[in-house]
């Protein structure tokens, strides 16, 4: 990169971070800025990457060798594991001031200044190699009636309030960024925030990104998120998770809380969750999906992928459909067998999936321990397994991630990890 070179950081997270011989080692997340003295303008001296296993480590800027619409390129492969942990006297573009509020004094120096809201972060290499914060992307507030300004760069020593303590941090262009985001990664992304940060943020993402994010955030952010939304809303979330999800957060409520959203939420949405609260924990009534793709003997090939393509389905609920008498809701009729979505693929879509069911695999009764249902999908390579009651009815099935979220350490979604010196990649 040549003197002179200017790079927005905020633009920069979410990219690819490759080695030097292409090898892909993790993802921008943000970029780190270091205050100096007086009013010279912050150094920005590393960027946050994200790697294996959610660790977020620092990247320092003197390795970064490219840094493009694209991707960012390192000069070496020798990372340092270290958990990044931010400095005193540093800040995070994205966490700190993306949607800061400031005002932008007037090119000329004549008139007031502009209220306005940060955009962007723009650097530049100056002669000594350093990467100074020289740019400020915002867009202007015009006037009371104005939806929203024009977006304009302003010189960083025009700038004021950009840096220092303040209340006055907005949430629209922080979520435009998150909403590139799959929900994991942005899950990931408001654990680094602090905390009033994320619950503002929290609150200002729909309710369904907002369910989808929850369930990949640990027990504790997700209880902590929910109890600051007012009830109707934190019911009306709860709706939008998969009934096992949400069951699994309820159940970190006292039960006087757990009644009361219950309550709020719609009848046939709240209903498999009290369903799957009664179940004793541990158990494959307490982790199963009490929602699989569920058809009757009679539908055929066309429709059972018509309905495992409908995009709001997992890959693993959509594995596989269940075949049962009517009512196909669970609790359902007499469980028939399932139809893997290999051999849909296989047959002609006039096909009858009751000639098609495979009755040979046993289901699981709801007091199936995890450690047996983890020996069976083992054994026997499975993605699900049903669960019918004793008279023989579907009442659920239990997935690979269902049990793998359930084994895993009740901290595994968590950012302490483990520590390491550095490592060549």
């Amino acid at each position: 990169m040549t003197m002179g070179t200017r790079v927005y950081l905020a633009r920069l997270a979410g990219l690819p971070v490759f080695d030097p011989n292409g090898d892909r080692v993790g993802r921008v997340r943000d970029a780190v800025v270091r205050l100096r003295t007086t009013n010279r303008p912050p150094q920005v001296v590393g960027l946050v990457a994200e790697m294996a296993l959610r660790r977020r480590i620092f990247l320092p800027i003197g390795r970064v060798t490219s840094m493009d619409a694209e991707a960012v390129v390192l000069a070496s492969g020798v990372l340092n594991l270290r958990r990044f942990e931010k400095r005193p006297n540093e800040l995070l573009v994205v966490e700190d001031l993306l949607d800061r509020r400031v005002t932008v004094a007037p090119e000329t120096g004549d008139g007031p200044p502009m209220p306005s809201t940060v955009v962007d972060i723009g650097m530049e290499l100056n002669r000594n190699n350093e990467w100074l914060v020289t740019r400020v992307a915002v867009r202007g507030q015009t006037g009371r009636l104005a939806r929203r300004g024009h977006v304009f760069q302003a010189d960083y020593d025009r700038v004021r309030g950009l840096v220092g303590p303040t209340d006055t941090q907005g949430t629209s262009n922080l979520l435009a960024l998150l909403e590139q985001m799959k929900p994991a990664d942005m899950a990931n992304a408001l654990q680094d925030l602090p905390d009033a940060r994320r619950n503002e943020v929290a609150a200002a993402l729909s309710d369904r990104t907002l369910a989808d994010v929850l369930e990949e955030l640990p027990e504790h952010d997700q209880v902590e998120i929910l109890v600051r939304l007012d009830r109707e809303r934190a019911a009306d979330v709860l709706e939008r998770m998969d009934p096992d999800d949400a069951a699994d957060l309820l159940g970190e409520l006292p039960k006087a809380e757990q009644a009361v959203l219950l309550d709020l939420m719609e009848p046939d949405e709240a209903d498999p969750v009290r369903q799957l609260l009664d179940y004793r924990p541990g158990t494959a009534g307490s982790v199963m999906t009490s929602e699989p793709v569920i058809l009757t003997p009679d539908a055929t090939v066309a429709e059972a992928l018509a309905r495992i393509r409908e995009p709001e389905l997992s890959p693993v609920v959509a594995a596989q459909v269940f075949v049962a008498r009517a009512p196909s809701a669970t609790p359902t009729g007499k469980y028939l067998g399932m139809v893997h979505f290999q051999r849909l693929l296989r047959e002609p879509p006039s096909a009858i999936l009751g000639g098609l069911v495979d009755a040979d695999l046993e289901p699981l009764r709801p007091e199936t321990t995890l450690t047996e249902i983890t020996k069976r999908m083992a054994t026997y390579d499975l993605v699900a397994i049903p669960v019918v009651d004793n008279t023989h009815r579907l009442v659920g099935a239990v997935t690979v991630d269902d049990v793998l979220d359930h084994s895993l350490p009740r901290d595994w979604r968590d950012r302490d990890l483990q520590e390491n010196d550095e490592v060549t990649l």
